[in-house]
């Protein structure tokens, strides 16, 4: 039975964000060590956008009690086309998510978004998207959106100018990690794959991949990345040396996801040349590439 989260808030912190306990629908492990789980929340769904996340717990166990952040996949509609919940993806790395392969249909979780601010909405011909390891997550919606398949938010996000292209660039350790290669053919990227084995696609680092896109006759006007801290430096740099502007989503490691807390900041840099620190729960996770400190 799904919970009415319509009135409920988190104290006024975040303002759009909402906090119940939502049915499972699916769970299935999709590749090694990595699943994607169905969730029905029709008033998350309804009011989520790309690169936005949630905070998940379970509201049985108090071990671990703090939520973990996930990103949204793409969100999923009913018989009648509205939004009826989410899905998104998780690696099995520790106590919390190693608990949430055993979740089955009907069973609750408790959760608390849409959190962060996203990705922007692309006004480019030419989007590139890279991505290493469970970092490809958000961006099926952001194709999804960026070609005109979906939309997303309350009021709706609108495209002033839909791209003519979308490449996801996609690096994973070895062929057993890919995940949700379909979904992104389906969707209508194209899809550049490396593994650092040679397992499949290009035998390197996926940022060998974005180099191509970049030499290439048609060179990407946008890149969004999300992934390993390493790769996500890497390609903040290798983008700034091309001026091509570029936002990095955060995997920061949260406690609260709505910015009390203050255990998930990143060091940025200031208009007038200064550092300070930011939230990556409430002003992140994404960040213009030229405003973090990558070091």
């Amino acid at each position: 039975m799904d919970v009415d989260c319509s009135n409920l808030d988190l104290a006024g912190f975040v303002p759009t964000a909402l906090e119940c306990d939502a049915q499972v629908v699916d769970n299935q492990c999709v590749a090694r060590n990595t699943w994607i789980m169905r969730i029905s929340c029709p008033d998350l769904a309804r009011q989520i956008t790309p690169g936005q996340f949630f905070m998940v717990r379970d509201p049985r166990a108090t071990d671990p009690m703090l939520g973990r952040p996930f990103a949204l996949l793409d969100v999923w509609e009913d018989a009648s086309g509205q939004p009826a919940g989410i899905d998104f993806g998780y690696v099995v790395i520790g106590k919390m998510t190693g608990l949430m392969t055993l979740w089955r249909p009907n069973d609750l979780c408790r959760m608390w978004g849409p959190l962060g601010n996203g990705f922007p909405v692309p006004d480019v011909d030419r989007l590139c998207l890279v991505a290493g390891g469970i970092g490809q997550t958000p961006f099926l919606a952001v194709t999804n959106e960026a070609l005109g398949r979906k939309t997303y938010g309350q009021p709706h996000r609108v495209l002033h100018r839909q791209p003519k292209s979308v490449s996801l660039c996609y690096g994973v350790r070895s062929n057993d990690y890919l995940a949700c290669v379909d979904l992104f053919q389906k969707s209508g990227a194209e899809l550049h794959i490396s593994t650092d084995d040679g397992s499949c696609g290009h035998d390197g680092f996926v940022t060998d991949l974005l180099g191509a896109q970049i030499s290439s006759d048609a060179p990407p006007e946008a890149i969004y990345c999300c992934g390993p801290e390493p790769m996500m430096h890497a390609v903040g740099k290798i983008a700034t040396a091309s001026q091509i502007p570029c936002w990095l989503s955060l995997e920061t490691p949260m406690a609260c996801g709505f910015g009390i807390c203050f255990s998930c900041v990143t060091r940025v840099r200031m208009d007038d040349g200064t550092t300070d620190y930011r939230r990556t729960c409430v002003e992140g996770p994404v960040f213009p590439a030229e405003k973090l400190c990558l070091s």
